[in-house]
């Protein structure tokens, strides 16, 4: 949509042509066909707007979907809602919500960003008649406004603002609070250790949860507020009730685990993810394999390796790898590469790490992920220095400074971090071998402080091998 659209006045027809282009626009690998399953409980949603009456039980639907982050499930069922009521503003909203991802560090994709500013601006032109649904849209739009030239954690911080001022207005709401909540997760400082911003969310979510006890945000985003060590416990029944108001969806009998990480509960681990990975392997997306399969099974990997069980985690991997055709994303991403390190590493088999392949499957696009190609390289980096490949890691260190560039040049504040942190990793480890003993415990020390300096990451159950316990390992090693 022009600048000019969006500062003037456009005509009915012209919103409805905007309209059409947005669902003539494929939604990112959207998961299902509105329709073409059972209606699953989903938890209770009951979002008032001045949609058509028909619509108001699918537009809570796609809502649902939302809160539980199933988004491009959610994007369906949103264009569903328009192809039956085209004046629906709440749906456009609805997908400008699917396209942003608040809790995912880093910009968003080009096409996310378009289709989101797309779908906001038609929202607003609709102009829906009650004061609380234009508060929603304007509180979107502040995440798009500029998007070409603001960066993202400022655009961030202004959506952050806005759903704060529509909490307030509409207390009552659980929608604008649980909004609220997860806008306040966003913006958490990832440095901060004592979790303040956390805290505060949880307790938000937890009166939500409290008067709402069948809302998915008051589980799904209080799992994400306690997701820490300092916080966690207070999670851990919430966690367990998650599955009883959606489940059929993989992210819910997914989510949990992120509780039973950090508690150190294995098996539950293993048992929730084992049911999340055959939920998603039965909701495949256009064809292709979920991105909630994936991340259910580097979980699963994750959890098999701490309890020793090998060979479970070898099957595990095995059938991953087996799979056709995989959903694009970063999650698929993150899991395609973590799960095959996560296996070499931790039971130190440092000629299968230093034999891993980047970029596999050959198919997937990973140019566009930087962050995640690195894990691999780490991984090579780090077999080829501790099994005596010196060339090999040698070059799996000249990757790993091209790929930090990248991110920083890309303004990535977060995963730059990290990938310096594995470049580190893998020059001690490097240093190490060659008999350079006070540089190898000098790198390792800057690569462990540089992990610590930010949190785990939503998307991972931990490090695929910490860089505190590597250095542990190396001062162990000097006795």
């Amino acid at each position: 949509m022009s600048m000019k659209n969006r500062l003037f006045p456009v005509s009915r027809r012209c919103v409805l042509l905007v309209a059409t282009a947005l669902l003539s626009t494929p939604a990112t690998a959207s998961d299902a066909i509105p329709g073409s399953e059972p209606a699953s409980p989903l938890g209770d949603v009951s979002f008032a707007t001045s949609c058509q009456a028909p619509v108001h039980d699918p537009f809570n639907r796609a809502l649902a979907k939302l809160h539980h982050m199933m988004y491009s499930q959610s994007e369906a069922e949103f264009r569903a809602v328009i192809n039956s009521d085209p004046d629906c503003a709440m749906a456009y909203w609805g997908i400008a919500m699917t396209r942003f991802h608040p809790l995912w560090p880093g910009q968003p994709s080009q096409d996310d960003l378009r289709v989101g500013s797309e779908a906001i601006q038609t929202a607003k032109q609709l102009n829906p008649p009650t004061e609380r649904e234009r508060a929603y849209i304007a509180a979107t739009e502040t995440f798009y406004r500029n998007w070409r030239s603001t960066e993202h954690r400022v655009r961030l911080a202004d959506w952050e603002q806005a759903q704060h001022k529509v909490a307030q207005a509409y207390a009552d709401d659980p929608d604008a609070v649980a909004f609220h909540a997860l806008a306040q997760l966003a913006t958490a400082p990832k440095a901060d250790k004592s979790y303040t911003r956390q805290a505060i969310a949880g307790r938000i979510l937890e009166a939500l949860h409290g008067k709402h006890p069948k809302h998915p945000a008051g589980f799904h985003y209080l799992i994400h507020a306690y997701d820490n060590p300092v916080l966690a416990s207070r999670a851990e029944d919430v966690a367990r009730g998650y599955s009883d108001i959606a489940p059929n969806v993989p992210h819910a009998l997914h989510m949990p685990a992120h509780i039973f990480v950090r508690l150190g509960q294995w098996q539950d681990v293993i048992d929730w993810n084992t049911r999340s990975a055959k939920a998603a392997l039965g909701q495949p997306v256009n064809g292709a394999v979920s991105k909630h399969y994936v991340h259910a099974i580097d979980y699963l990997v994750y959890g098999y390796l701490q309890q020793s069980k090998d060979q479970q985690a070898r099957e595990a991997l095995t059938e991953l790898l087996s799979q056709g055709r995989f959903q694009p994303g970063f999650v698929t991403a993150y899991g395609l590469a973590a799960a095959p390190a996560r296996y070499a590493l931790e039971r130190e088999r440092w000629d299968d790490a230093a034999a891993l392949k980047s970029r596999v499957p050959e198919t997937f696009d990973w140019d566009k992920y930087p962050a995640v190609v690195a894990i691999t390289e780490f991984a090579r980096g780090l077999g080829a220095a501790r099994s005596g490949k010196f060339d090999v890691a040698s070059d799996a260190i000249d990757q790993l400074e091209a790929l930090h560039g990248q991110l920083v040049a890309s303004g990535d504040r977060y995963w730059s971090v990290l990938v310096d942190s594995q470049r580190h990793s893998v020059k001690a480890w490097l240093a190490f071998a060659q008999g350079e003993r006070q540089l190898a415990v000098d790198q390792m020390r800057i690569a462990a402080d540089l992990e610590d300096s930010v949190d785990k990451h939503p998307v991972t159950p931990g490090s695929v091998l910490p860089a505190r316990e590597l250095l542990g390992d190396m001062l162990l090693s000097m006795g």
